[in-house]
């Protein structure tokens, strides 16, 4: 048999559509249920599900009155508050097309995005990096827009060009990554398939409001359900998270795995009678991090696997159990194969994880990258690059990547890009960046580097601050005589880590 997972195409999106109609339409139903809670310290800031529609149409308002068109893009350089969700929403609302971008970015990797985007607006955070422009709206001006009356919705094609996302190419150049409206109607599969959702779960995303993963299963997706979506305060560490668990009566709770970690650093028993279970997505979580946290907490993890392009789209879910060792299975209404050269390989065999044409959640393309788009393709089959085995009943154990593509902390980062940063320097002479494990299950990424001598680690660190997003910076600067090299003169990234874990 083949690792093909095939139960026939997706449900169709409806038609006409809009993304922000249909993650609001909860608002019809309960108007004066809670959508939202910002969960400081001391006070929480509440929004009821009139209140967030009232905010979202009204700055679609606003967006029309700046003289925005629907296929206009507008970039978003919004800190960690309600602001962005809003945004993000009332871009949609009117037809526009939001370019949500971490605040982690400098103002150097910001102008590139200007350049490539060209966008009509940008929302502007003045503690985000942003170079000067005259399209800027500024936080004042994008939040008097909330009173402003309603737009109505801008209904349309559900395969029109809804909204951007950036992830890390191979090339080393960040992809713009083209998402149609109709990527939302896509998430439907994650309710059952991931997340065990339903209109009565209160959800807690460990993640900031900018950050996609947040974006998506901590607010979108529970305001489709017509659940409440809890998101601590700007500034509140793991040590916070057990209390507010508690306190706000989270039913489920979504992080990345180095929270995960975190909260089990403090060995700090707590009792949460309303957690049924936690999700966990943006790299593998080690099976021992789940079961330390099964301990912890009496529940299980769930996990998922998915991508920038398509989403998540293989996962574990309650009342599906699936091995530790492994990704999940493909959700309920995926198609899903493992391709080798010759198509989709046989069960037990080494394959690239490939999603099928037809999946609504799945890209448009890469922004003015049409041979990038091409090369991702295989007949039928969207190749992610990442390598797997399916079993006979559906689990995908993932082997890793293809390519020297890095995981830092939940973002895709790629080595070409740190490493352009670092041959600028005329005292460095050719340089390889790869991630490495500094202890069981922790990974920071690595520049390594020759030269006349080594260099100060400071002087680098200090380097590299404004020209890359703090997330992409090495840790370690490690300086050695050459480099290992491949018969092709390729540098082997691979043996560099490999050499330096096995001295550890």
């Amino acid at each position: 048999m083949l690792s093909v997972f095939d139960e026939g195409p997706p449900a169709p999106c409806p038609r006409p559509f809009n993304m922000a109609a249909y993650v609001l339409a909860a608002a019809n139903q309960d108007p004066q249920k809670e959508a939202l809670l910002v969960l400081g310290q001391d006070d929480v800031e509440t929004w009821t599900f009139s209140a967030l529609e009232a905010a979202v149409r009204g700055t679609a308002t606003g967006f029309l009155g700046l003289g925005l068109k629907p296929g206009d893009k507008v970039l978003m350089r919004l800190g960690n508050t309600v602001d962005f969700p809003i945004a993000y929403l009332g871009a949609l609302t009117a037809g526009l097309v939001p370019i949500p971008t971490s605040s982690a970015l400098t103002e150097p990797e910001t102008a590139k995005i200007i350049t490539e985007t060209n966008p009509k607006a940008i929302l502007r955070d003045p503690d985000v990096a942003c170079p000067e422009d005259p399209a800027i709206c500024g936080l004042d001006q994008l939040r008097a827009f909330r009173a402003l009356p309603p737009a109505d919705f801008h209904m349309g094609d559900p395969d029109r060009l809804g909204y951007i996302i950036y992830t890390s190419g191979t090339s080393g150049v960040p992809r713009s990554v083209l998402h149609a409206h109709r990527a939302i109607w896509a998430r439907r599969m994650m309710f059952d398939g991931w997340y065990g959702l339903t209109a009565h779960d209160r959800l807690l995303h460990a993640g900031a409001f900018n950050w996609t993963y947040t974006l998506g299963t901590g607010l979108m997706d529970p305001w489709t359900v017509g659940a409440t979506a809890l998101i601590p305060a700007a500034g509140t560490g793991a040590q916070a998270l057990p209390d507010l668990l508690t306190k706000h009566r989270a039913t489920i709770f979504a992080a990345a795995p180095g929270v995960y970690r975190q909260l089990l650093k403090q060995n700090a028993p707590f009792e949460s009678r309303a957690l049924r279970h936690g999700l966990s997505a943006g790299e593998k979580l080690p099976p021992r991090i789940a079961k330390a946290w099964t301990a912890l907490t009496g529940t299980q993890v769930f996990e998922a696997y998915g991508m920038s392009e398509c989403s998540t789209f293989i996962s574990s879910a309650p009342g599906l159990p699936t091995s530790a060792d492994t990704l999940g299975r493909p959700q309920p209404g995926r198609r899903v194969a493992l391709m080798g050269e010759d198509g989709p390989v046989p069960l037990g065999t080494e394959g690239t994880i490939a999603v099928h044409r037809d999946d609504p959640g799945l890209m448009l393309g890469y922004l003015n990258a049409p041979e990038e788009t091409a090369a991702k393709w295989q007949g039928e089959w969207f190749l992610t690059g990442d390598q797997g085995v399916m079993s006979e009943d559906g689990q995908i154990t993932y082997l890793g990547r293809n390519d020297d593509m890095m995981n830092a902390g939940g973002y895709r980062v790629s080595p070409i890009e740190v490493e352009s940063v670092l041959t600028a320097r005329a005292d460095i002479t050719a340089v390889a960046v790869t991630d490495v494990e500094i202890k069981t299950d922790a990974r920071v990424i690595a520049a390594f580097y020759t030269g006349p001598a080594a260099l100060d680690d400071h002087e680098l660190h200090t380097y590299v601050s404004d020209k890359l997003a703090r997330y992409k910076q090495p840790r370690l600067y490690v300086h050695l005589p050459e480099l290992p090299m491949g018969a092709n003169g390729k540098i082997l990234r691979r043996a560099l880590r490999a050499g330096f874990e096995a001295t550890k």
